[in-house]
């Protein structure tokens, strides 16, 4: 089984019975679920990166969540996610219609990576990539 470094490192904790290689199709091909739906707002303007060849669309939303102490006081705990959009049209609609601060509904699957930094170190990367966006009028709109 050929992987590429970055990968052979993080299956590198993952016991070996649990990785298959096949040299032809495997007998059994069992449906899994990698399904994501995130309802929030965007962090910043999207971001249009890659080549001409193979342009993506990048964007940030951020969704929370609010619960209690035992001492009555609120809290409000923020996630960022990063979502990556390849599908032609809808990236064009990301560039073109959505903004920082805007309310978006996306779904799409999650995936797991390396990026290299600007200082050349490899660090792991979670990423949403979209199959659709939906944009959400402000009320004050």
């Amino acid at each position: 089984m050929f992987l590429r470094p970055t990968a052979a490192r993080l299956l590198s904790n993952v016991p070996s019975c649990l990785i298959r290689s096949y040299s032809s199709a495997p007998d059994r091909i069992e449906k899994t679920v990698n399904t994501v739906t995130l309802l929030g707002r965007v962090g910043a303007d999207p971001q249009k990166r890659g080549s001409e060849a193979h342009p993506v669309v990048t964007f940030s939303v951020a969704t929370h969540s609010n619960y209690r102490y035992d001492s009555g006081d609120w809290m409000q705990k923020t996630d960022w996610h990063r979502v990556v959009v390849f599908k032609p049209a809808l990236r064009d609609a990301v560039m073109n219609y959505l903004r920082k601060g805007q309310r978006t509904m996306v779904t799409g699957k999650i995936t797991y990576g390396e990026i290299t930094d600007q200082e050349g170190k490899q660090r792991p990367t979670t990423s949403v990539i979209a199959d659709d966006v939906i944009f959400l009028q402000n009320q004050s709109q």
